[in-house]
């Protein structure tokens, strides 16, 4: 089994339990979690390509990871915030109970 190997086994197993977390929980902060775990998978396989690639040297693939960490950064942000706003309205953060967008 070659390196690339192990980082691509890795990156699909942590995006498998990522895609598991964000389908299968009720609670909007564990959905979250879930789906950082799928960016995070997804930058793992960018690193991997870029340094197992025909040119290391070119440094792309990290600038891709480091462009996709920014927007994992921003989506947290802005996904908290969209959270605690949901927790103050209706006090919870279950996603089936909130099932209604009201002014």
């Amino acid at each position: 089994m070659t390196p690339l190997t192990g980082f691509l086994l890795v990156a699909a197993l942590l995006f498998s339990i990522g895609l598991a977390g964000a389908l299968t929980r009720r609670n909007a902060i564990l959905v979250l979690i879930g789906i950082e775990l799928m960016l995070n998978s997804a930058n793992l396989n960018l690193i991997a390509f870029w340094r197992y690639g025909p040119h290391p040297e070119r440094l792309t693939g990290m600038m891709f990871a480091i462009f996709s960490i920014a927007v994992a950064a921003a989506e947290a942000a802005v996904g908290l915030g969209l959270v605690i706003q949901i927790h103050r309205h209706a006090h919870t953060t279950d996603l089936d109970a909130i099932n209604r967008m009201k002014g």
